[in-house]
């Protein structure tokens, strides 16, 4: 199991890191050189499903994976409507048949291995839990 521990360390700023050493600022939206936690939600997505698929693909097609995940809702929302995610790679070499492979294992490899996905997909509860409880 891994843990994330964001601590703040200035006005709307604040550092996220994990304990192998990564970090990374997190912040309003706006703020210079942070990420915004929804921004942090969508590169989990996205991450999760690129590292997931990246063996698939790379051996496959080459370098020049890159996956998006996109922020869809109402403007002023405080809820994201859906998470689509998008890989992106090369597959101008393989014919037809090597395509839907290719597609067929990816869409299997994400749906069945991809923590993040898999987990938006269930909306699991998460509790708030302050000094006292």
């Amino acid at each position: 199991m891994s843990n994330v521990e964001v601590r703040r360390v200035g006005e709307h700023d604040f550092v996220a890191e994990n304990g192998r050493g990564a970090s990374v600022r997190v912040g309003r939206k706006g703020a210079e050189g942070a990420f915004t936690p929804v921004e942090l939600l969508l590169a989990a997505a996205a991450g999760c499903a690129a590292v997931t698929a990246e063996t698939l693909v790379t051996r496959r097609v080459g370098e020049g994976l890159a996956a998006r995940a996109d922020d869809v809702r109402p403007e002023g929302a405080h809820e994201l409507h859906e998470v689509p995610v998008t890989l992106d790679y090369d597959v101008s070499a393989l014919d037809e048949g090597q395509r839907a492979a290719l597609e067929a294992a990816v869409r299997r490899a994400v749906e069945q291995l991809c923590t993040v996905t898999r987990t938006l997909k269930q909306a699991p509860p998460t509790p708030l839990h302050l000094p006292g409880d």
